[in-house]
C-alpha cells in the first residue's frame, strides 16, 4: 500500500507535513499519559500543568493542548487536499472520478470508526455511528467536494465563513424547545436537539456527541482552512520563508479573533462552538508554520523522524490501538521493573508502550507498508 503525502513544487516529499501528522498522533498513542504518570512520580508543578495539557480535554468551556488534537489532524487532512485533489484536476482527471474516490475513502473512515467503537465487539447492538474517524471521513468529503468545485480561494473562504456564520446563527439565535436560543449547555444546545432528532444510534454524552451532526458541519469548515494552508504551500507564487510567514500571521489572526469572541461566546470544544473552531484552526495553522519552517524552510529534518515514522501510519496506529493491549505486552516484558520503580512503574509502562508502538511502526516503514485510506 502505498502511501502518498505532499510535495513541494521541487517534487520533494512535504516531510513537515509528516512530521506534524506524527507529533499529533503522539499524543494520542501515549505521549500524555507519559507525562501524566511521570507527573504523578514526582509531583512537580510544571510537569502536572504538561500532563494536564497533553492528556486531558476541558470539562466544557475553555482550551487546552488536548482539545486540539483532533482538530489539527482534520485541518491537516485538509492541507493534503490541494495535493491529492486539486492537482489531479490540472491533469485532467473529471470531477465524477475524484468524486468517487472520495466518497469511497468517506464510507471506508465511517466503517472504521463503527469498528474503532466496538460494534462488532458488542454484536451491533445499539452501536454509536459517530466517531472521530467518521466525522474525518466526512468532513474531509464535504471539504474536497468545496475545493473541486470553488475555483478561488475567495471562494473557499466564503464557504469557511458561510459555514461558520451558520453554526452561529444556530448557536445562538434558533431556540430548542425548553431551552430558549443561545444556551449552550450539554442539554439544552441546539448540538444536542440536532443530534438527538438526526444522528441514529447512542450519543457517547446521552444527550449529545461530540463527533455530532453539527461538530462533523463545523470541522469541514477547519478542514478547509488546511486547503487554504495547503494551496500556499503548493504554489510557487512565495517563497518557502514568506510562506512559513503567511502561515504564522494566519493562525495568529485565528487565535485573536477567536480569544476576542470568547467572553461573550464562549469556547467549548465539544459542540463546537465557532470560536472554538477559529482557535483550534488558528493553533493549526501557527503549527504548521513552525514544522515547516523549521523541517522544510530550514532543513533541520533528522529530529522530526521519529514523528515522521508514526505520521506515515497515522490511521494504523489509531486503529491498533483499539485493536491491540499494548499495555498487556508491555507488562509482559518490562513488569520486572514496575514494583522496584515504585512510583516510576506506570511512567515505566507507559513508555514501553509507546516504544512497542514505534518499532511497530519502524517496522512497517522499513518494508514500505503503509495504511493508505
Amino acid at each position: 500500500m502505498k502511501n502518498k503525502t505532499p510535495r513541494t513544487e521541487q517534487g520533494e516529499r512535504l516531510q513537515s507535513l509528516d512530521a506534524l501528522r506524527g507529533f499529533d498522533m503522539l499524543w494520542i498513542i501515549g505521549g500524555g499519559l507519559f507525562f501524566h504518570s511521570a507527573a504523578q512520580a514526582v509531583d512537580w508543578g510544571w510537569l502536572h500543568q504538561l500532563a494536564l495539557q497533553t492528556h486531558s480535554h476541558v470539562e466544557w468551556e475553555g482550551f487546552r493542548f488536548y482539545d486540539n488534537i483532533f482538530m489539527l489532524f482534520m485541518f491537516m487532512s485538509g492541507v493534503a487536499i490541494p495535493y491529492a485533489i486539486t492537482s489531479k484536476q490540472e491533469k485532467g482527471i473529471s470531477r465524477t472520478k475524484l468524486f468517487w474516490k472520495v466518497l469511497k475513502r468517506m464510507a471506508l473512515l465511517v466503517l472504521l470508526g463503527l469498528i474503532y467503537n466496538g460494534t462488532l465487539r458488542d454484536g451491533f447492538q445499539y452501536p454509536r455511528f459517530a466517531s472521530v474517524l467518521g466525522q474525518i471521513g466526512i468532513a474531509y468529503f464535504l471539504a474536497a467536494l468545496i475545493a473541486m468545485y470553488t475555483k478561488t480561494i475567495k471562494a473557499r473562504i466564503l464557504w469557511i465563513a458561510g459555514i461558520l456564520g451558520g453554526i452561529a446563527i444556530l448557536q445562538l439565535a434558533v431556540p430548542v424547545p425548553g431551552y430558549g436560543a443561545g444556551n449552550l449547555t450539554p442539554e439544552g444546545s441546539i448540538n444536542a436537539w440536532v443530534d438527538q432528532h438526526f444522528l441514529p444510534g447512542k450519543l457517547i454524552f446521552g444527550t449529545y456527541d461530540p463527533e455530532g451532526v453539527l461538530c462533523i458541519i463545523a470541522a469541514a469548515a477547519v478542514t478547509l482552512m488546511g486547503t487554504l494552508a495547503g494551496s500556499l504551500l503548493r504554489g510557487t507564487a512565495r517563497s518557502p520563508g514568506r510562506k512559513a510567514l503567511f502561515l504564522a500571521l494566519s493562525g495568529a489572526g485565528l487565535v485573536a479573533a477567536a480569544l476576542a469572541l470568547n467572553p461573550v461566546y464562549p469556547i467549548i470544544k465539544k459542540i463546537s462552538t465557532v470560536p472554538f473552531n477559529l482557535l483550534a484552526g488558528g493553533v493549526s495553522f501557527l503549527l504548521l508554520a513552525l514544522f515547516y519552517f523549521v523541517i522544510d524552510v530550514k532543513g533541520w529534518k533528522k529530529w522530526a523522524f521519529p514523528f515522521r515514522v508514526i505520521g506515515l501510519n497515522s490511521i494504523t496506529i489509531y486503529m491498533a490501538t483499539a485493536l491491540i493491549d499494548f499495555t498487556h505486552t508491555s507488562n509482559f516484558l518490562l513488569g520486572w521493573l514496575k514494583t522496584p520503580a515504585g512510583a516510576f512503574g506506570p511512567a515505566i509502562i507507559t513508555a514501553g508502550v509507546l516504544a512497542i508502538e514505534w518499532l511497530g511502526l519502524y517496522y512497517l516503514y522499513k518494508k514500505k507498508i503503509f495504511l493508505r485510506v
